[in-house]
């Protein structure tokens, strides 16, 4: 059980607060064109902005070679301006912590609001590097965690600024991430059910091992499905395979076994013989020589839906199929709708899942969703991630 100091433990007023959040949206143009990171980071800062603190924010955006105007968090500190109805000062320095920063902060009055460039634009960020971490804490009294997406890395400005300052602390949304991901995988409530999908076993190698241990059914769909199927000895034509894993495949199914976990795997598929939405498919049990496959067929949709009506914690993580493709989408489609409409605490795990659930419009149904895709997966694997063991605990 993870217990982390949050913004609800300290009182800030009068104190200067360095606030990590994950400001890392597509830009086009200087125009932002999802800004859902941005929203979510508002609950902190406005929290923090009613206590009387001085907030300054900081973030990183892309991965920009040193200084660059297309990597600037410019068009953050605007759109940010808007939805907080107050001037976010933004700090245009190269080296993030210079004379306009330190200007800024030190013209802030309580309840004001500053944007420092682009925490990337120092080499040292990503080595977290002791100066970088250093001039971060010399303009802040309490620093505060709002950015799950990087929380898997041990950079300056998540990790490395927590040494020089006294009080380090979760946001609102990291908060959510340690609650629902954290805390809901290690003591779920039961029947718990994890749906793994995607592309490829290697990079859930981890988090198949680790979620045996504690699901009741685990469901696989995806490419990764086809090295599962080969690994017990069925045809899968030209499908995803990853040779080297098949030994794995094997006792991944063998530990569900002994540990009486329920092991699900696509028993038809929709298969075509070209990678292209246009091509040819059909739904078929068997996947002949030549074809391969590219979602979970009809009985498989049935099979995981059924799975999933008596399910009382579910995580998925990873689609069902190529989802982007409008003829290979129907997998996915069916197990979002199924955890629409059941009455279980629903985590969907960042990345690919995120935005299948939200571009199908069923985002408002699911309980969580995670802003993280790698950090999300490494909790699943059960790994401590350095953003949050930073933290104060209570």
């Amino acid at each position: 059980m993870l217990n982390k100091k949050s913004v609800d433990d300290i009182n800030v007023k009068g104190k200067r607060v360095l606030v990590r959040c994950d400001f890392n949206v597509p830009l086009n143009n200087g125009v932002i064109t999802d800004e859902n990171r941005v929203v979510s980071a508002l609950p902190t800062i406005q929290k923090l902005i009613n206590d009387g603190g001085k907030v300054i924010l900081c973030s990183h955006l892309g991965k920009p070679k040193g200084p660059s105007p297309e990597f600037s968090l410019a068009p953050v500190a605007k759109r940010l301006s808007e939805l907080l109805n107050k001037e976010v000062v933004f700090a245009a320095d190269d080296t993030v912590v210079g004379e306009n920063a330190k200007k800024a902060v030190e013209a802030m009055n309580e309840g004001d609001v500053v944007l420092l460039e682009n925490t990337r634009f120092r080499a040292e960020e990503s080595k977290n590097g002791e100066a970088f971490s250093k001039d971060l804490a010399s303009i802040a009294d309490v620093f505060v965690n709002d950015a799950f997406g990087t929380a898997h890395r041990a950079h300056c400005s998540n990790v490395g600024v927590t040494n020089y300052v006294d009080t380090a602390v979760v946001g609102y949304l990291m908060q959510k991430e340690i609650d629902f991901l954290g805390n809901a995988v290690n003591n779920p409530e039961r029947p718990f059910v994890a749906i793994l999908g995607g592309a490829k076993v290697s990079d859930k190698i981890n988090v198949i091992n680790n979620l045996l241990e504690k699901v009741d059914t685990l469901i696989i769909g995806g490419g990764m499905a086809y090295t599962f199927l080969k690994a017990m000895g069925q045809e899968i034509g030209s499908s995803l395979l990853e040779e080297e894993k098949l030994e794995y495949s094997k006792e991944m199914i063998e530990k569900a076994k002994e540990k009486g976990v329920q092991f699900l795997l696509p028993v038809d598929h929709v298969v075509t013989q070209q990678f292209s939405n246009d091509a040819p498919h059909k739904a078929s049990d068997d996947i002949e020589e030549g074809w391969l496959a590219l979602d979970i067929g009809p009985k498989t949709r049935a099979i995981y839906q059924d799975a999933l009506k008596s399910a009382k914690t579910v995580v998925w993580n990873g689609p069902m199929g190529v989802f982007e493709f409008s003829n290979f989408a129907n997998g996915t489609i069916a197990v979002a709708e199924a955890l629409a409409e059941i009455e279980a605490t629903t985590i969907i795990g960042g990345g690919d899942s995120a935005a299948a659930v939200n571009i199908l419009g069923f985002g408002d149904k699911m309980t969580h969703i995670s802003t993280g895709g790698g950090a999300s997966l490494e909790f699943l694997e059960g790994k401590e991630l350095p953003g949050v063991a930073a933290a104060n605990d209570k």
